[in-house]
């Protein structure tokens, strides 16, 4: 199995490198809402139950968080933005709803009040090169600055991702991009780049209530602190790291075949290797088993789902 760049398990080259960015522009996110968050108990209330470490969420930098059971699995992932009188947590818009009943449930008397702000917002990625500059940000996961009547920061969770806008009015998203130089781009190209980066989008690519942090990147994603303290589901979270019981990763694949879908099971000759998850374009995401890929290194042997040869391609930025 290669890194950013190098060959596939089998030895073969995979199509494009893993940091590719195959276009320049932005693209709108509809699919994206935003929850804001008032009130004097708003810090205190949040860093209990969230991953990651809200002191270290500031005006000028953005971050990235997992809300989990108990258990330590998956319930919600999102960006976390803090304004002078809020926070913003940008998440999946179909099941903001469930996130909003979820934090209401958990707030007791806190002085905490809840918001759908997804009419108030439009949220757009923005890809390309030397963005940094062009967004007059320092060159960093998670660099901040408002931007018009909204914000613009670096994508907190790998830079490659590009930089992520939220706008208001959302009429005025296309506009103000477009003034700095900007076209619309068709919604798969942020797709290849997530993809073939190996990055999960929430749900599409995370089995609520059964995927952990750890199998799913979020450490090297900046999406989880140790030296936070507790949060919800933090204990399984710390022992899988520091017992080393991490078994399977979500990683880019490259697919030889017709598209597989999502929940496809992949073996290696017999036996369960992993599962598929989101795809486009001869690219796809994968929880693999590293013992079966190490066999299949081992072998020669490729991994398939159905029909199609599955080849694991580890990116530059996980480590295991």
């Amino acid at each position: 199995m290669g890194g950013a760049g190098a060959t596939t398990s089998n030895g073969r080259e995979p199509r494009g490198s893993i940091g590719e960015m195959s276009s320049s522009g932005y693209v709108a996110l509809p699919e994206r809402g935003v929850i804001a968050l008032h009130g004097a108990d708003l810090v205190a209330f949040l860093q209990g139950l969230i991953s990651r470490d809200l002191e270290q969420i500031t005006a000028d930098r953005a971050g990235y968080g997992a809300l989990l059971t108990p258990q330590g699995k998956f319930l919600f992932d999102f960006m976390i933005l803090r304004t002078a009188a809020a926070l913003l947590l940008e998440v999946e818009r179909a099941r903001l709803p469930d996130l909003m009943r979820r934090l209401t449930m958990y707030r007791l008397r806190a002085k905490v009040e809840l918001e759908d702000a997804s009419g108030r917002y439009a949220v757009a990625a923005v890809l390309g090169d030397d963005l940094a500059r062009r967004f007059e940000l320092e060159d960093r996961p998670g660099a901040c600055r408002p931007l018009g009547e909204g914000f613009a920061f670096i994508d907190p969770r790998l830079g490659r991702l590009g930089v992520r806008v939220l706008l208001l009015p959302p009429p005025a998203i296309g506009p103000t991009l477009e003034s700095l130089g900007f076209a619309p781009l068709e919604p798969e190209a942020y797709e290849r780049v997530r993809i073939t980066a190996g990055v999960p989008d929430g749900s599409r690519d995370l089995l609520t209530e059964k995927s952990t942090l750890l199998e799913s990147g979020f450490e090297e994603l900046n999406g989880v602190d140790f030296a936070k303290g507790c949060f919800v589901g933090q204990e399984l979270t710390a022992r899988m790291k520091y017992r080393g019981l991490v078994r399977k990763r979500l990683l880019p694949v490259v697919l030889r075949g017709p598209r597989p879908e999502p929940g496809t099971i992949i073996r290696l000759g017999e036996r369960e290797a992993g599962e598929m998850r989101s795809s486009i374009d001869g690219r796809g995401l994968a929880l693999l088993r590293l013992d079966r890929i190490a066999e299949a290194d081992q072998a020669g042997a490729p991994l398939s789902a159905g029909a199609t040869e599955v080849m694991p391609v580890k990116p530059d930025w996980v480590n295991f």
